[in-house]
């Protein structure tokens, strides 16, 4: 009896020891993104000292010095805090994919959803003026919808042939060369003024952030949180493989329908207002299950705030490298991805990436 009382305290400090790593880690990750928030507040076309952008930001928006006010919290704030957001959301969004798929080369892109997002945008600015209504809301809504419309067909899909992670997959690509298709035949049929928009939409850039896209996306990040933090434990279990997940009584294909929804939505959000981001999605959720393993309690929120950091991380990289004419974020991360899935792959490959 003593031995079994020993082995049980043991269990419990080990587990103590594992949850607190991962707090620290989740703490560290937070840390790390809010300085990097604060140096991309500093760094710009016209520069601003730390001390300036502390003054600015403890006077508000309201502040005497009229000039630090307006670039602080009309120019640079919406796109530092919608680069926040945006990475929130696709990390989110990545993780619970790679999860409901088993599979680590999942990211919204499989889905098809950014292309979705893609041609809704080169709808509205090809035929934007058809619509009633001002261009920056119309390419946005448009984006959104044709995102949507993506999901529903990949659902779909699935509700005629089982929402297997085989099927889904399938689907995603289907729907994902669709879209592309109907993108390039848009660019295609373009002017050369239309195609221009087009293409700088399709790079994806923080340029076109502004507090009422921020406040949206916000809105619909608080909205899916509750959902994503409601299902930790059934994608947790998730992986432990179908049926072992089926045996603890879960309902695998309702998770992986609700968790399908809830990326679709996070997915649009993230992309309909500042264009197509490559890699957020697939390599923040690696990075958090390294840092934190396969506990989607830690493993979510740590993939979010991932997510952020690489998108900060890369506006301010955008801004070093080209200050007078800022690199789109989309480009930095596309390139940026490329070593990083490298780094993945050479760390995990001796056991498996999955």
């Amino acid at each position: 009896m003593t031995a079994i009382t020993s082995d049980m305290e043991s269990l419990r400090d080990g587990y103590r020891r594992a949850a607190s790593r991962r707090v620290a880690a989740l703490l560290a990750a937070a840390a790390c993104l809010l300085a990097l928030m604060l140096l991309d507040l500093t760094t710009g076309p016209s520069g601003m000292p730390l001390a300036d952008v502390w003054q600015g930001l403890r006077a508000g928006p309201n502040g005497d010095d009229r000039m630090t006010a307006t670039i602080l919290w009309q120019l640079r704030m919406p796109q530092t805090v919608m680069g926040m957001l945006v990475g929130a959301c696709l990390g989110l969004a990545g993780l619970q994919m790679q999860t409901i798929l088993a599979n680590p080369l999942a990211s919204p892109f499989t889905f098809g959803f950014s292309a979705a997002a893609g041609f809704g945008a080169a709808l509205g600015i090809m035929f934007g003026e058809l619509i009633p209504l001002p261009s920056f809301v119309v390419v946005p809504a448009m984006a959104f919808a044709m995102t949507l419309v993506a999901c529903g067909l990949v659902y779909f899909i699935a509700r005629l042939r089982g929402a297997s992670p085989e099927i889904l997959v399938l689907g995603g690509i289907a729907v994902l060369f669709f879209f592309q298709s109907l993108q390039s035949l848009l660019q295609f049929l373009a002017s050369p003024e239309v195609l221009q928009q087009i293409v700088f939409w399709l790079f994806g850039s923080l340029l076109k952030a502004s507090w009422t896209s921020v406040a949206v996306t916000g809105s619909i990040l608080v909205f899916c949180l509750p959902l994503v933090l409601r299902s930790c434990w059934a994608l947790t279990t998730l992986r432990l493989g179908d049926a072992n997940a089926r045996s603890l009584g879960l309902s695998v294909e309702h998770v992986r329908r609700e968790a399908f929804l809830i990326v679709a939505v996070l997915t649009a959000a993230a992309v309909c207002f500042v264009g197509t981001i490559g890699f957020v999605g697939l390599i923040a959720p690696h990075v958090a299950r390294t840092l934190v393993g396969e506990d989607h309690r830690y493993a979510l929120p740590l993939s979010a705030v991932t997510g952020a950091i690489i998108l900060v991380g890369a506006s301010v990289f955008g801004k070093f490298i080209s200050p007078a004419a800022v690199i789109p974020v989309g480009i930095i991360t596309a390139v940026a991805g490329v070593p990083m899935l490298f780094a993945v792959i050479a760390r995990r490959g001796g056991k498996g990436i999955a």
